[in-house]
């Protein structure tokens, strides 16, 4: 089987949109909607190869990259190695050079396009933290849940599940979200009583039985997150188009003594798995952002201190 190695540019505006561009007619996976780039030539650099794809697909002139990731997407009859590069500074105005159609996207438009595998999942990741705070699940009301929250918010934690097993009040759930979007938070919802329909969250958190209750998510344009535990779950995941999962235990933790750690090897393999960002979660602490962020994953989740 071929293998094609290739080169992506993720170009962000001010705005916060990405530029996307549509394959044209007579090409590999014509009429899908890509990020820009192409073939790295016998010889040449990625770095070299980004630059003068973007140049000749777009008309501009990149200075300055910043290398994101690397990926092996298989298809029935060839296997593409791309590595993705942030695409920092640049010169001109993108255009259509190969007469390509260009699109500028917000992630919560990504569904209004035809996107090639993976192109969702990595805009995604990029919009996302490294790390996942998840608030206590009792006593929420407490000068000591709030003061914990606070200190959070504080820290720059900007990723927050608000985890609770009994029902929150909406005037609570408010006010956090308030702060959170004061400081450029982003507030998840994992409650008995969502409906999904919340208008001060900015989105919802599953529970693995939620998640394994699913035939097609509610159709909304917020952030959906699910619990899993092993690949099967993670592949319902991907399945049912979860924005990104968090798998647990990844080692031993004093709160669930019963359950057997995952281990970093079996964590590793989920996320060669998927494209699908996965938060590592279970023993986690700012030790080992690092490693999780290096086996490929968005990078920890928690409850207790992870900054």
């Amino acid at each position: 089987m071929e293998t094609i190695k290739a080169v992506v540019g993720i170009l962000k505006a001010k705005d916060g949109k990405f530029l996307i561009t549509k394959r044209r007619p007579g090409k590999f996976m014509s009429g899908y909607w890509e990020l820009p780039g192409g073939k790295i030539n016998i010889g040449e650099s990625p770095e070299d190869a980004i630059k003068r794809e973007l140049n000749e697909e777009l008309g501009i002139m990149v200075s300055n990259t910043n290398f994101v990731r690397s990926a092996i997407h298989q298809y029935p009859d060839r296997c593409i190695d791309l590595q993705y590069f942030f695409i920092e500074n640049y010169k001109g105005n993108p255009n259509g050079i190969e007469g390509q159609t260009l699109g500028w996207t917000k992630i919560n438009e990504l569904t209004n396009y035809k996107l090639l595998p993976s192109v969702k999942d990595l805009l995604v990741s990029l919009s996302l933290p490294s790390i996942y705070w998840i608030t206590p699940e009792s006593e929420h009301y407490s000068e000591q849940w709030m003061k914990k929250f606070d200190e959070k918010i504080e820290q720059g934690v900007k990723l927050i599940q608000l985890r609770a097993k009994n029902k929150i009040d909406d005037i609570f759930i408010k006010n956090l979200y308030t702060k959170c979007n004061r400081n450029k938070a982003k507030l998840l919802l994992n409650t008995v009583n969502k409906t999904f329909k919340e208008e001060y969250a900015d989105g919802w958190h599953l529970t693995t039985k939620e998640l394994l209750s699913f035939n097609r998510l509610p159709n909304n344009e917020k952030i959906i997150a699910a619990s899993t535990h092993n690949l099967t779950e993670v592949f319902l995941a991907k399945k049912l188009d979860i924005d990104f999962v968090v798998l647990s235990p990844i080692k031993a933790t004093k709160t669930h003594p019963e359950a057997t750690p995952l281990g970093w090897g079996y964590a590793k393999k989920v996320v060669d798995e998927i494209t699908t960002p996965v938060y590592l979660l279970g023993g986690m602490n700012a030790k080992d952002l690092n490693r999780a962020i290096k086996i490929g994953s968005q990078g920890v989740a928690g409850v207790s201190s992870l900054l």
